[in-house]
Formats: structure tokens, sequence, C-alpha cells
């Protein structure tokens, strides 16, 4: 004890190498207790199981650099050494990097939890839907803020660059967001993000209308939404173009729908055994939901009428379905049945402007 002592106050190198062996003995033994501790509760709870499982890898580098920069804190009079202030540097800034990287791993085990919770794949979706919508896009819109935030910290340790540390440090604060949302595309995304997240104006599978293009919401990501077109297109739209310009959105409270269907027939359609047809189509067809099977006359002119019928499903691609299956039955059922009744252009011949010649042909007159 007497030598060791004796070392500890006279060599410098011997109090930075008993240093860091106390501070590997102690990350290896508080890397036991921790993963004990958190193994035996993630027994009870699988949310901290998959959070474990998934986080192992940063807290292997946490734990670790963590004690190291505690030890190198409290070792005296080591600014003698030529290299110390170097390595405690490069430790801080390894430790920084770690951290973050921990955020960020837990942020991704939260959603894959959410997900797995609130599946979509069911015909009721509406809460799941917007469950995974506020989830995506705020850990997306944290993960920004993480990284910003950890690139900020160690800027700040550096002398030469504290400056442009600062400047991101504040950028991240809601006074600098505030005030570079005029000249910064990438931050007016990310308010719009958030107010995605919060107000719902879409979530993720929401059907909606895009400058005339029918698709389905496929991605939410921190600056953009995906859309996958009926003919499998993808059409990429700012989140900000979703906060400053009208759409539809045909899933918004409810994936029920109804359908028209538009028919032009001559005026001598007989109504009610048409009526009758629709039902028995209706009835017939899996995609309709039983709500809404009504056949009227819309519109007339004068060549024909005009004839809707709106039918309902549960969501737009069996309405889809549903509007040709009623469209191709009725016009079957008027061909076969009701000839006459399909469109036609009439004319009317007047005798007295025609006389017969004496050979029997038809002359002027």
């Amino acid at each position: 004890m007497n030598v060791l002592a004796h070392l500890w106050n006279d060599d410098p190198w011997t109090r930075l190498g008993m240093a860091l062996v106390v501070a590997l003995l102690a990350s290896l033994a508080l890397r036991v207790v921790a993963y004990a501790i958190l193994g035996r509760l993630a027994r009870r709870r699988p949310v901290l199981a998959n959070l474990l499982g998934r986080t192992s890898a940063p807290m292997e580098w946490v734990i670790p650099l963590l004690t190291l920069v505690a030890a190198l804190r409290v070792v005296p009079d080591t600014d003698v050494l030529p290299s110390f202030a170097l390595i405690q540097h490069v430790l801080v800034i390894a430790l920084m990097i770690s951290v973050t990287w921990l955020v960020l791993r837990c942020l991704r085990t939260l959603e894959l939890v959410a997900i797995r919770r609130y599946p979509i794949d069911v015909s009721d979706n509406l809460s799941a839907r917007r469950m995974l919508t506020q989830v995506r896009v705020l850990r997306r819109t944290a993960e920004v803020v993480v990284i910003l935030l950890g690139a900020s910290a160690i800027l700040l340790t550096i002398p030469g660059v504290r400056q442009l540390g600062t400047s991101l440090l504040a950028s991240a604060g809601l006074a600098g967001l505030a005030l570079g949302l005029a000249a910064k595309p990438v931050l007016s995304n990310l308010v719009a993000g958030l107010q995605i997240a919060l107000t719902q104006p879409i979530r993720l599978d929401d059907v909606v209308i895009i400058q005339g293009e029918w698709g389905r919401v496929e991605e939410i990501t921190g600056t953009y939404v995906v859309v996958r077109i009926w003919d499998d297109r993808r059409l990429v739209v700012p989140l900000n173009w979703f906060m400053e310009n009208p759409f539809q959105n045909w899933t918004r409270t409810s994936s029920q729908l109804i359908g028209t269907v538009f028919l032009w027939l001559d005026y001598r359609v007989p109504m009610a055994p048409l009526r009758d047809e629709l039902m028995r189509l209706c009835k017939e067809a899996p995609e309709w939901d039983g709500r809404v099977s009504i056949l009227q006359v819309t519109d007339a002119n004068e060549r024909a009428v005009q004839l809707r019928a709106l039918v309902s499903s549960i969501d737009s691609g069996r309405n889809w379905d549903l509007r040709c299956r009623v469209r191709e039955g009725l016009i079957a059922f008027v061909q076969d049945r009701y000839p006459q009744s399909l469109p036609r252009l009439r004319g009317e011949l007047d005798a007295s402007a025609t006389e017969p010649s004496p050979e029997g042909s038809v002359a002027p007159r």
C-alpha cells in the first residue's frame, strides 16, 4: 500500500494508468449491475426487452467511456502530461457520440413497439393510422433535434469552432426555429411535420387526391410525403405543401365511402326495374356494405336523361370495384331487357315537304 501511495503521489503516468484500470473495472461492474436490473425488468415488460436488445450496442460504449471520463476528471496534477488534455477531449467527444447513438436507438425502438402494437393491416385501422403517423413523424423530428444537439455539444468542446456550435445550438431553440422559417425550407418542413403529427390532416394509408392523382399515403418523412398512385407511381410532396394547399382526404374520419355511377339513357327508360336491378346487383356484390343503394334522375337534356346510382363500401378500393360492377350490370340489363331505352338521335320527316314524281320517285316541290 505504501508503494502504491508513493507512486500515486509522485508519478503522473502511474496515476493515469491506475485511474484507467479502476475505470475499466468500474465499467465492468456497472455493466453487470445495469444488465441484471434491466434484464429482470425486461422479463415483465416486453417493451423493455426490445429496448434492451436494440440499445445493447451503444451501451457497450457509453458505460466504459462514462467511467473513463469520470476517472480522468478526478486524477490530480495530470496537466503535466503532454497528451493528457487531448486524450481527455477525445474521450468526451466519443462519449457524446455514443450518447447520441443511444438516444437514436431508443427512438427507433419506441417506433417499432408502436408499429407492433397498432397494426394497420386490419379493416378498421383509423386509430392505428392516427397513432403511427404521430409516432413516426415525431420520431423523425426528434432524431433531427437529437443529432443537432449532439453536433452542437461536440462543437462547443472545440475552442476553434465554439461559435459555430453556439449558432447551431441556438438554431435548435424555438426562437431560432421561428426566425429561420422564412429562409430555411428544411426548418419549415420540420415545423410542418410537427403540425401534421399533432393536427393530422393526413395519416399513413390515407386515400388522398392531390393534383388530380388518386393514391394512398405510403410514407411520411421529416421533409416530404410519398403518395403511392393507383398505377404504382410515387408522388413525392413536400410536407409544407399540405399545410398551404387544399387537397382531398377520403379517409379523414372514416374509410367508408359513397361512390357514383352515371348513365345516359333514353326518355322511355323505366325506373322501377332499374332500381330493382341495382338493389340485386348490390346484394350480390361482396364490395357493398349495405348502407346506400339509390338510383335517381339527376339531369335531362334534349336527347336523354341522366341517371345517378349511389352505392357505398367500407373503403375506396372496394367502392371503385363496386362502381365498375354496377355500371357493367346496369348497362347489360338495359341492353337485354330495354334496348329501346338506349340513347338515340331522333328525327322527323315532314311528308308535306315532298311529293311523288310522275315516274314514282320523290321529287322536291
